[in-house]
Formats: C-alpha cells, structure tokens, sequence
C-alpha cells in the first residue's frame, strides 16, 4: 500500500465516525489554544513591563537615597534620608570618573497644588536640570525645554506635562500662561510630548522647574544642595553595567561607606525589567502547565480512540494481512489516523488562539503576544501527541495474527 493509498484510507476511516473524530480533536484543539493564549498573555504582560520601563528613560541608571532611623529607633523606607547632592551629580557627570555614563539629572519632587486663573490641579511638581529630558527621552509637543541659564539664574519658569497642561487650560494653549506654585508665579515655557504611565506612575501629569528654582520657590530650603533621585544615562546598552559599576564605586568612595553599608540604591533598566517581569514570567510557566494538561487529555482521548478503532476493524485488520498486508503497513495506517486526528486539533487550536488574541485584548484590556515560531511549534506538537498516542494502537493492530482476527466475531 502506497503513502497516498493510506493517507485516503485514513481519511476515509476517520470520516466513518465523524462526531467520535471531532470529540476527539477538540481535546487538542482546546489544550493548543489555551497554552498559546497562556503564553502569549505572558509575554504580552511582559513586553508591556518592558515598555513602561524603557519610556522611563533610555540606558537608564537610578540612584536613590538610603532610609532614615529615627532616635526611636524607628526606620524609614528606602529614599527617607538626604544623603544624595548636586556634588554627587556634578561627580558622576565627571568624563574622568565615570567615561562610560553620558549624562546627568539630578532631581528633587513633590507633590503639589498649581493654580491657574480659578482651576486648580495637583501634580508632582521635579526640580531639576536641562539634562533631565535627554536621560528620561522626553520630547516636546510645544515650547521650549529648560536651559542652563534658567537654572544659573533662577527663573521661575515651568514645563508641563500634557495631563497637567488640559487639565489647567483646558484646550487653550499652555505655552506663555502663567501657573501659581507653593505662593509663586511660573511661566509656562513648554508642553511635554505625552508618554503615558510607567511603572503605575502617569509621566504626563507633572511640572519641571530649575532646579535652583525648585529649591527656594517650591520647596522653601535655603539649601540647593540635596537632592531626592539621580538619573544617569550610559552611553549605550551594552556599557550599562560599566556604567553602573561606576557610578557605584564613586559614591561608596565619596559618601565613605562600603557596599553592605552603603547610604544609597543603584538600580539598571534591566534589573527594574527583571523584577517586573519576575512575578509575571512564573505565573505564565503556573498556567501553561495548568494548561498543558488539557493537552494531556486530548492525547489520551487519541489513544483511547484508537484503541477503540483497533477493537472494531479487528476483522478488516485480518483480511488485510490474509491478502498481503504486513504488519508495518497496518502500523502505518494507524499511525496516520492517530497523526491526522494531531494535527487537525493543533491547526484548529492555532486558528482559535488567533481569535482569542484579537479579542482578549479588548475584552481585558491586555496585550497578547502570539508568534509564528509559538504557533508552528504547538502545531508541531499536536503532530507529536497524535504519533505518541497512537504509537500502542497501531502496535497492537499490527502484532494481530490474520487467523484470530478473522474469526473474530
């Protein structure tokens, strides 16, 4: 019997028992479908981390201040204390000292009440440098940026985020309106390019001042020289871990502390990456094995059905094999059925995740990520299920003796 010749067989047998066939593969179809979706809500979850993260800033290092102890003894949280300075930032932006991080923005925030005309609207209010938009890759929709000489002169000029911006002027134009912060009166200067939220934190709901600015007319100090974050970029992904090693061997030496007491955190977009995507990563690996079992479901229902079939053609098996057939033949024929039963669950669960990724997204607001090489590997893979289960069917029909199979009532 020829490739062709079996394969129409096959066909011909699974036809006969249409509904048995269908209940069949809708096992593997349901299994393939749920672990792509499982997956490729996964990844999606994590592409979205990843983008959120990489709109923070790009080659972005993160330094914070460490926590505080009170006389009591109690400990505030990571970031309580002031132990981060301009000098810090000056130091850091060094070529000398750290060649590999190429720019620098130090930072001060706090949340505030802005005032424009009678509309109010609070907003985190970050005092910092020119440098700032550079190290957090923000562009402008209009306006100008903050310049050196505003911070060296002290300006009380402001750009604002476009969330900040429609809420205080509504469709007016923000640019050359004045807003009142903290008793003082800023000039809009610019309007940020929106970005969304990262990280749970809306980017577009804020106000950038100077620097110095910030230090005498927001936050009230009569010192400029703490600062709450410092931003650093390095000069490409793969000198960030140069860069990181840097920056922290500056400050250790410049604070006099060592790693294990060391009165700051570092942070890198990968290791922020990392721990964002943690949670997610391990509950996609729960759910695809939650999933997977169903695909262990339907390749037992395969090898059940063939058994089944096995049970059924025991006399056709003989006449078979009493006119030549031989037994790799009727392997064979088995074989393909179980084959063909596979891969028609796999290519139907592929065409229902495609659907399931084009509405899940709507309907739970979350991205899915489904991929061709996803997608010919669970396809693979049913072809594999449906050869696995019905490696024993085939083997039993194929070791029956022509005699007892056709007395076999």
């Amino acid at each position: 019997m020829t490739y062709g010749e079996t394969l129409r067989t096959a066909l011909e047998a699974l036809r006969g028992h249409r509904l048995r066939s269908a209940l069949t593969v809708l096992g593997i179809l349901i299994g393939i479908a749920a672990v792509i979706l499982t997956v490729g809500l996964g990844q999606g979850a994590q592409a979205q981390v990843r983008d959120q993260i990489s709109k923070l800033g790009s080659n972005l290092l993160i330094v914070a201040p460490g926590s505080t102890t009170s006389a009591s003894g109690v400990r505030g949280g990571r970031g309580s204390s002031s132990t981060l300075t301009v000098a810090d930032a000056d130091a850091l932006g060094d070529d000398g000292v750290a060649p590999d991080v190429t720019a620098v923005a130090a930072v001060s925030t706090s949340s505030q009440s802005l005032t424009a005309g009678t509309t109010n609207w609070t907003a985190n209010v970050v005092g910092t440098t020119p440098s700032w938009a550079q190290v957090r890759a923000r562009t402008l929709s209009s306006g100008r940026f903050l310049t050196d000489d505003d911070v060296a002169q002290s300006r009380p000029v402001a750009v604002l985020g476009p969330t900040t911006a429609t809420e205080l002027f509504g469709g007016r134009g923000a640019v050359g309106q004045s807003v009142t912060v903290n008793g003082s009166t800023f000039t809009v200067v610019g309007v940020l390019q929106a970005i969304g939220s990262t990280t749970g934190t809306d980017e577009d709901d804020q106000a950038v001042v100077p620097r110095t600015t910030y230090a005498t007319r927001v936050a009230g100090s009569t010192t400029r020289a703490a600062v709450s974050t410092i931003y650093l970029q390095a000069t490409s992904q793969e000198t960030l871990t140069a860069a990181y090693q840097e920056a922290n061997a500056l400050l250790q030496t410049r604070h006099g502390v060592t790693a294990a007491a060391a009165d700051f955190t570092l942070s890198s977009q990968q290791s922020l990456i990392s721990t964002a995507t943690a949670t997610d990563r391990t509950l996609t690996v729960l759910l695809a094995g939650v999933a997977g079992i169903s695909l262990l479901v339907g390749a037992l229902g395969i090898g059940n059905m063939m058994l089944v079939s096995v049970s059924e053609r025991v006399r056709e098996i003989g006449l078979r094999k009493a006119l030549g057939a031989t037994p790799a033949a009727v392997r064979r024929q088995f074989l393909v059925e179980a084959s063909a039963l596979g891969l028609s669950g796999g290519v139907a669960g592929v065409l229902l995740a495609l659907v399931g990724a084009a509405v899940l997204p709507v309907l739970l607001d979350q991205p899915v990520t489904v991929s061709v090489a996803a997608a010919a590997t669970a396809v693979g893979v049913s072809l594999l299920i449906g050869v696995v289960a019905g490696v024993y069917p085939a083997s039993r029909a194929a070791r029956l003796a022509p005699i007892d199979a056709l007395r076999n009532e």
